[in-house]
């Protein structure tokens, strides 16, 4: 019988339940077990495409084309495999489900109701994505925390699951261990009540994984364990930590791993298999690889130029997680710890009441970083910014690396400032410019016209071939050995180069690396005579593992240093 493991939040959100779900079915896949991932996103919205990424965070995009929550990022990169659509629910995507059903009459003319009808079809989802991926073990997070009313339906259906299969199905909470400045001691109260909550919806906790600035200590672990009824050698602690890849290291010394199989009624080792934990010692030799880099003064520095990180007074990284992510395993991949700086591209506007004199020594501030990436991205505010410093970067040879909006924006750069196109534009902002080097798709059109925008991107993985005497060509056939040029990339754009201009800026020096197999989409545009300048239609960010870094960020580093 399948296993299944839900992991849930208490006291706080971002408390790290993805990458503690993560580091759990990297455990368990080190142990021989077949694991797989789910995520549930308590919102009405039908997919994270539709969301906000500076109030989500990034919405990252499957081999199968589903918008999805930045959690799936991390169950691949830890997993070093795939996952797909089936493995990511929402509340909309729930309802939308049944209400379906309904309509075709699939429920027999029975009265459909919230309850059971929603948490059985929640169930089902869990089931089903357990069939597609054959695994032996489930991990489903539930996002947010207990207590929060968007939880309960999901909460009732793992009640549910338990109820049935009491020895298959167990649970796991990530709650935060506070420490008042003011105050000086670890406090666990905030645990205890978010325990008690979990309670009141029929589910007590097999484990704690208490995350803080320290380890917990025994005191404490004593005390949950007496008040939130759970066995304090099952109360892990889960203190801060310099990177993330140190986490499943960190858990086993608690034997983490153990616990959890035996909580689950497993063997220690998968019988079939028996196979040496090798897996876990390449992780931990990666982790430790990691460690001595970041101890080193040796650094190479990388700029992010974007938009999608401000929030009131704090920076949000996680609008570009597997962007920082990506770049990361590319630097450690070159012996080298990384450094990422994030630049509003409106430090580069004169419309943003600066004169030309302060956007210029901003610009020349570009000149410190041994390397800039413009990320992906929608939208006009900032794109002249951008534009400024793609030139910036472009004239003075330093590695530049455009994702999607990115290349976009390079092309349209170039055809402004070398073919002397001055209105050469994107249809997305200016549909009225004689020159958009950048239009949309043809299937795109009718979309847009009927309002048509949710999921209804160019969405997942699409063959490119590349250009034989290419640098893109280059770093795939050095690093991912690509058979014959062809490779697969996750996409996520309506807009593509428009090919009306392709002549003219192939002519100028901009070289066309990589194209749809039809040839009618532009997928990979370089400048060959500087050290680094690359743009790709796709996200290559999807793509990266910690232990395969992405060819084409290897090489964006390499170029720097």
């Amino acid at each position: 019988m399948p296993k299944y493991i839900f992991v849930v939040g208490g006291v706080m959100s971002s408390v790290g339940k993805g990458v503690a779900a993560a580091s759990t079915a990297k455990i368990l896949q080190t142990r021989g077990y077949n694991v797989t991932c789910i995520k549930i996103d308590p919102y009405i919205n039908v997919d994270a495409g539709t969301m906000n990424p500076i109030e989500h965070g990034e919405v990252f995009v499957t081999e199968d084309g589903d918008e999805t929550d930045q959690d799936l990022g991390n169950y691949e990169r830890f997993l070093d495999q795939n996952i797909y659509s089936i493995n990511y629910m929402t509340t909309g995507r729930v309802y939308l489900s049944v209400i379906q059903r309904e309509r075709n009459l699939e429920y027999k003319g029975k009265c459909v109701e919230v309850v059971p009808h929603i948490p059985e079809e929640i169930i089902n989802r869990i089931k089903n994505a357990q069939i597609k991926s054959d695994a032996d073990v489930v991990i489903i997070e539930i996002g947010g925390t207990v207590g929060e009313y968007q939880n309960i339906l999901f909460l009732e259906a793992a009640r549910m699951m338990k109820i049935k299969n009491h020895q298959d199905v167990m649970f796991i909470m990530v709650s935060y261990m506070p420490i008042p400045n003011t105050v000086g001691e670890m406090k666990t109260k905030p645990t205890q009540f978010a325990v008690r909550t979990l309670n009141s919806s029929g589910i007590q906790p097999d484990m704690l994984l208490c995350r803080g600035s320290k380890s917990l200590d025994d005191p404490r672990k004593e005390k949950l364990g007496i008040f939130c009824n759970v066995p304090a050698e099952n109360i892990i602690s889960a203190p801060d930590v310099e990177s993330i890849y140190d986490i499943p290291a960190n858990f086993e010394k608690e034997n983490y791993g153990d616990k959890v199989l035996k909580i689950l009624g497993l063997e220690k080792q998968n019988p079939e298999n028996n196979i040496p934990n090798s897996q876990m010692q390449e992780w931990s030799d990666f982790a430790e690889k990691v460690k001595k880099l970041k101890e080193s003064t040796n650094k190479t520095k990388i700029g992010i130029v974007g938009k999608y990180f401000a929030t009131g007074d704090f920076v949000l990284k996680d609008s570009y997680l597997s962007v920082i992510e990506a770049v990361k395993h590319a630097a450690w991949f070159n012996n080298i710890d990384v450094e990422i700086d994030w630049i509003n591209s409106e430090e580069f506007e004169i419309e943003n009441n600066l004169n030309e004199k302060k956007v210029e020594e901003n610009l020349q501030k570009l000149k410190q970083y041994n390397g800039i990436i413009v990320p992906g991205g929608f939208g006009s505010r900032g794109i002249e910014g951008k534009l400024n410093a793609i030139k910036f970067v472009r004239e003075n040879n330093i590695p530049y690396f455009g994702l999607c909006y990115g290349m976009q924006l390079a092309t349209i750069e170039y055809a402004r400032n070398v073919l002397g196109i001055k209105d050469a534009n994107t249809e997305e902002i200016n549909p009225e410019s004689e020159n958009c080097v950048i239009h949309i798709m043809d299937e795109q059109k009718e979309k847009i016209a009927k309002g048509d925008f949710g999921g209804t991107m160019r969405l997942g993985a699409y063959p490119c071939i590349l250009k034989e005497d290419s640098i893109s060509y280059k770093a795939y056939t050095l690093l991912a050995g690509g058979q014959g040029g062809i490779i697969s990339e996750r996409h996520r754009h309506r807009y593509e180069f428009n090919n009306k201009y392709k002549e003219q800026l192939e002519d100028a020096g901009l070289s066309i690396a990589g194209t749809s197999p039809d040839k009618n989409l532009v997928e990979i545009v370089e400048i060959p005579k500087n050290k680094f300048f690359i743009g790709v239609q796709f996200h290559p960010e999807f793509k990266s593992r910690p232990l395969n870094p992405h060819p084409l960020f290897v090489e964006f580093i390499k170029s720097g240093l």
